[in-house]
């Protein structure tokens, strides 16, 4: 039992408060936190971040907390910290999965629902497919490594213990959420747009040939109609969600880095 008395108890500290970092980010983050990847490997991937990231932090200095609460309070702090970066870029998800429910919903096409693993709930089907292809773009530009770039960062600006929460982070997430929002529109108006549009055509042949079931044929139409404009729009959706991905994350980042900030000024 002689090597308990070489067991450090301040590294073991910096150890934990770096994993419970990296595990608010694995846990919400795209890629690394989505629910189609088991909690064991989450686990693992958050345990082998830490012992890569934690020898890159030997130098800081963590204050020895002197009771449990305290000790709660630097592991609140940190997994606070780990849960806006991964958090930041489900806003933006959810705008993308708005625009598939506005198509769903204007196509009416909302009995066509699918299950999503990741909210444990019945969602429209646009709703998933545009969730698995920005998914995809996602991973294709990089995304990923962006985030894992932005955790990396914040270890510079907010060192492991510091107790630093940023009062900007409120403020980083309302324009997030008003750029998801956003997002969510632009990416569904050109196929919202064509639907609003058969619609005024079927409402106008409706009242021209009264006899012609306009319901029968309007429902097919509508369906046909939302699929194929879908088909020949997504590129631009995909384009419209690309472009928001590096603001988001500089948003995310700019309101993590305000303790960095503040430190050279003073």
């Amino acid at each position: 039992m002689a090597w308990l008395s070489q067991f450090n108890v301040e590294k073991f500290l910096l150890f934990t408060l770096v994993l419970t970092r990296i595990s608010g980010l694995t846990m919400t983050a795209p890629i690394y936190g989505t629910n189609d990847v088991p909690m064991q490997v989450r686990a693992l991937l958050a345990m082998a971040l830490a012992l890569l990231i934690t020898p890159t932090q030997w130098d800081v200095a963590v204050a020895y907390p002197e009771t449990t609460l305290n000790y709660m309070v630097f592991i609140g702090g940190e997994l606070i910290i780990g849960l806006c970066l991964g958090l930041g870029i489900v806003v933006l998800f959810s705008g993308v999965q708005l625009a598939g429910g506005l198509i769903g919903r204007v196509g009416g096409l909302m009995l066509a629902d699918v299950f999503d693993p990741n909210t444990e709930t019945e969602v429209p089907l646009f709703s998933r497919l545009m969730f698995l292809v920005a998914m995809a773009v996602f991973v294709c530009i990089g995304g990923h490594r962006i985030v894992m770039a932005g955790l990396l960062d914040t270890f510079q600006s907010i060192p492991p213990g510091s107790g630093m929460i940023p009062d900007s982070i409120a403020e980083a997430f309302t324009v997030l959420l008003q750029e998801s929002f956003v997002l969510g529109i632009r990416a569904a108006m050109p196929v919202v747009t064509a639907l609003l549009l058969s619609t005024l055509v079927l409402g106008l042949i409706g009242r021209t040939l009264p006899q012609l079931n306009i319901l029968m044929v309007g429902f097919g139409l509508n369906s046909m109609l939302a699929f194929a404009t879908f088909s020949l729009t997504i590129g631009t959706a995909v384009w419209v969600f690309q472009d928001q991905i590096e603001p988001a994350m500089e948003v995310i980042l700019e309101a993590l880095h305000a303790p960095l900030r503040e430190k050279w000024l003073l």
